[in-house]
């Protein structure tokens, strides 16, 4: 449905920041529930965060509550996460994902990646002690 490429990944120490972004084209970006997944080495992928396509209803993993900010900008097809006081467990690669929701009534039931129509191929996130 939607094309997705993130970028924005790389080394940090830990205590740093990132900011990821995901660029999105090939269809209405607007009507999607957009998200943030992350895969740990030898893990499967897990929730970070969700945003309807309003923008005011954030939804984050507990573990990365108060430290990640996930934002988007319809006009602009993009979203954003941005990662504050990153930890050696924030490690993994992370994935942008998107999910058509016309209402933005599906966003709260969208917590598993297999939910999401559209993912980016993930951008590797390494934060060293």
């Amino acid at each position: 449905q939607v094309q997705l490429v993130e970028s924005g990944g790389g080394l940090v120490q830990a205590g740093g920041s990132l900011r990821l972004s995901c660029a999105a084209s090939g269809r209405t970006f607007s009507r999607y529930t957009m998200g943030w997944f992350r895969s740990a080495p030898g893990k499967e992928r897990e929730f970070v965060a969700t945003i309807s396509w309003s923008g005011e209803s954030p939804i984050y993993a507990d573990s990365v509550k108060g430290r990640f900010t996930i934002s988007r900008d319809n006009s602009k097809n993009t979203v954003w996460l941005q990662m504050n006081s990153l930890k050696p467990e924030d490690t993994a690669v992370y994935y942008c994902a998107a999910e058509r929701d016309s209402t933005g009534l599906r966003q709260r039931y969208l917590r598993e990646f297999k939910d999401f129509g559209s993912w980016g191929q993930g951008t590797q996130v390494t934060v060293s002690s």
